[in-house]
């Protein structure tokens, strides 16, 4: 089935912006004109692509479609920049969609973003143990994920392992674990746990103790946030020793138990169908990971 770009842009940019009007102003159009085609679009596939709300939503059908259009734009802008087309173009860089950890775009991936020019970044945020279940969904074109073994139809590259201590202010050691650190004294003491996906605190627990343990915790999304509340006394969590590690070195926070660090591998994947076009980005993440995180030369133990 052959699509109109001018209809799968409108849809792109609906979804993008969130309204009708935003998405108009964009393309440099009336809000009439993108309802138009965005009516068009969906007649032309027989089923609904946008839910209207404030803001929009798509569809199952009508994020994958977007994301197709937004693919599209970037292997066109490939082909334009080797064949030196399109050098006065004014339009605007085309969209990449990406899912990576808080973790990483906290401490490394960045850097990796701002040596990539040309592209305006949309990323997801997930957990690394779920991030390639946008890719299975064909969500997103590439995502940075703790899984090695490749997603169907794409590529892998090993990163390197983010190394996380479990912390907490001396503070806070003293008040629930100055009797010792135990499975009881676990049980009772305060845990922040970034969401419901977050397993780092309870695979470490289980790689300390041999058991799965309960206990209160603290939800905060954010990584700074979750740095800045073991800092506070809120409790105990795992955080990147990249992030925190001028609060070790001054005392700030202190690790549960010596030489308990866990490691994390992380893996690069990207759609096959994108991974020429996405060549650049690949080797900008696979610069910055080298340089942030842990190599197998340097792993412990």
């Amino acid at each position: 089935m052959q699509f109109d770009p001018n209809h799968l842009s409108a849809l792109a940019a609906v979804l993008r912006q969130g309204t009708f009007e935003a998405a108009a102003h964009s393309l440099c159009v009336t809000p009439s004109a993108v309802s138009q085609r965005i009516k068009a679009l969906e007649e032309r596939v027989g089923i609904a692509l946008i839910k209207r709300g404030l803001p929009c939503t798509g569809t199952e059908a009508g994020l994958r479609l977007a994301k197709h259009a937004e693919d599209v734009a970037i292997l066109e802008g490939q082909v334009s920049s080797a064949l030196a087309l399109d050098q006065n173009s004014q339009e605007a860089p085309p969209h990449l969609r990406i899912a990576v950890n808080a973790d990483s775009l906290a401490t490394w991936f960045i850097s990796a973003m701002a040596a990539t020019p040309g592209l305006l970044f949309d990323l997801v945020i997930d957990d690394q143990d779920h991030s390639t279940d946008w890719l299975k969904r064909g969500e997103v074109s590439a995502a940075v994920t703790s899984h090695s073994a490749p997603v169907t139809g794409c590529n892998a590259q090993p990163l390197g392992a983010m190394r996380y201590e479990a912390s907490a202010s001396p503070a806070f050691l003293q008040k629930w674990f100055g009797q010792g650190l135990t499975p009881e004294a676990l049980a009772q003491a305060p845990c922040l746990v970034f969401n419901a996906k977050d397993a780092l605190q309870q695979r470490w627990v289980q790689r300390q103790f041999g058991r799965q343990i309960t206990a209160p915790c603290h939800f905060i999304p954010s990584t700074q946030g979750f740095a800045d509340g073991a800092q506070a006394g809120l409790g105990w969590g795992m955080n990147p020793v990249q992030l925190i590690e001028p609060a070790l070195n001054s005392g700030a926070l202190v690790p549960l138990l010596p030489d308990s660090a866990l490691e994390v591998d992380l893996t690069w994947q990207v759609s096959r169908v994108m991974a020429s076009a996405l060549a650049p980005l690949t080797k900008a993440v696979l610069s910055s990971a080298k340089q942030h995180l842990i190599q197998p030369l340097h792993r412990q133990g």
